[in-house]
């Protein structure tokens, strides 16, 4: 029963995931990228702080730990949501959220080196496909050219993959409870992002169309489709098929994509995301002698 419930879970957070890279490129319609953060990061502030006090958790950090999570919060949601909705300001979706999706292969590089974790052949190998599936997206087939889109663009998307990365690393490694981390680190980006609007002139009238999709983002990107993802985590006995259902969102999110922004999708782009998920799926697949040595 449990895992059934695990399944529900797993697959309503996978659903509303699969809409935010549209939700993105919809609100940058009407929001700057910074302007979009603040609305979205001081969203999900108030849904977090909205399910602390419904479940009645006491907040038990010293100053150290709130020196941690503030320095988490610095990097997520503040750094690492600016570098991705400018990433989405400047290129196609369907180009934006593949790349982005490469964070895993990144984690696992980072935390051999910071983590001292071992690194597999198999992190090696899917590292050369997920990014040669990158280059096939972002060079739109023609990848011996090595015409980029925008360039920018995809070195800001690519550059999203390490800071999203370092803020789970180090959120492991101090152990943080992660609601209470969560709401530490949104209190704190929402902050930093205030203050970077308003050093930048960023606090103007926002159109309501934009003030509605940084919330839709703050609701179901940041804040209460994590908690959907945790609660399938906490359920499961079988956290490995959980987690496989991940790889359902990028082709969720490209139907999306093409349906409601009217994005013609481009053979390269399902090409080069096939490949990023065969090379995402091989990093998982560890031998049994492996992940026991």
């Amino acid at each position: 029963m449990k895992d059934k419930e695990a399944y529900i879970y797993a697959l309503s957070a996978v659903f509303l995931w699969s809409t935010v890279a549209t939700a993105f490129k919809i609100s940058l319609n009407y929001l700057s990228p910074v302007q979009l953060l603040l609305v979205a990061s001081g969203t999900s502030f108030m849904v977090l702080s909205f399910v602390i006090k419904l479940q009645k958790k006491s907040f038990h950090f010293d100053k150290a730990q709130f020196k941690k999570m503030a320095i988490l919060g610095a990097l997520n949601p503040f750094l690492y949501y600016l570098v991705l909705f400018k990433a989405y300001d400047l290129l196609p979706a369907q180009e934006a959220q593949p790349l982005n999706y490469t964070w895993a292969l990144v984690l696992a590089y980072l935390s051999a080196l910071i983590l001292k974790q071992r690194l597999y052949w198999q992190d090696i190998a899917a590292g050369f496909i997920c990014y040669f599936g990158g280059l096939i997206i972002s060079t739109k087939g023609a990848v011996f050219s090595l015409e980029f889109s925008n360039p920018v663009g995809v070195a800001l998307a690519l550059g999203s993959t390490l800071l999203w990365s370092l803020f789970w690393i180090y959120n492991k490694k101090w152990e943080i409870d992660p609601v209470i981390g969560l709401w530490v680190n949104f209190g704190v980006g929402f902050f930093l992002t205030l203050i970077w609007a308003f050093l930048n002139v960023h606090l103007n009238v926002f159109p309501i169309k934009g003030l509605l999709g940084g919330v839709y983002v703050g609701i179901f990107e940041m804040g209460f489709t994590f908690l959907l993802w945790l609660k399938a985590m906490q359920l499961t006995k079988q956290t490995a098929k959980i987690a496989n259902l991940i790889f359902l969102s990028p082709f969720l999110s490209l139907f999306f994509i093409s349906v409601f922004l009217k994005e013609s999708i481009f053979p390269s782009t399902i090409v080069g995301l096939i490949l990023i998920v065969l090379g995402l799926l091989l990093q998982q697949k560890k031998s049994k002698h492996e992940t026991a040595s």
